[in-house]
């Protein structure tokens, strides 16, 4: 099973979150749970490879 590291936060009644890979590309829920289940049908639509120019976080070891 893979997994994927998020960040998330309440904002009164809503739940909103993004992956750390991809943090131009938020989304929301009305508990953890629905976030949850959220977070997991934006991270089928951004590594299907079906959206073009999708922005990701990387890392580079340089000297």
């Amino acid at each position: 099973m893979n997994s994927a590291r998020y960040v998330h936060w309440r904002d009164g009644e809503i739940w909103l979150g993004y992956f750390v890979d991809f943090p131009d590309y938020l989304t929301q829920g009305k508990s953890a749970q629905d976030l949850a289940d959220n977070l997991r049908d934006l991270y089928k639509d951004l590594t299907s490879g079906e959206i073009q120019g999708i922005r990701r976080v990387a890392e580079l070891t340089v000297g």
